[in-house]
């Protein structure tokens, strides 16, 4: 029996660094975790792609201001 495959890579082809987050803006990794992609283990890629929705999230989305008051 075979081990399973190691998941794939969250790449979405929006290959663009951020200078001000660090981060791809296609998929919210660093550039750290793209280079070390290759090497890293399922485990550490299972982690990585769990928080991505959440990093782009909270680096793009800015918070609403409020409403001045009348």
């Amino acid at each position: 029996m075979s081990p399973p495959p190691k998941p794939s890579s969250p790449c979405t082809k929006v290959c663009v660094l951020d200078d001000a987050t660090g981060l791809c803006r296609g998929c919210g990794r660093t550039r750290d975790e793209i280079a070390a992609w290759g090497s890293l283990g399922e485990a550490r890629r299972l982690a990585i792609m769990a928080g991505l929705e959440a990093r782009l999230r909270d680096a793009y989305l800015k918070p609403r201001e409020a409403p001045a008051s009348p």
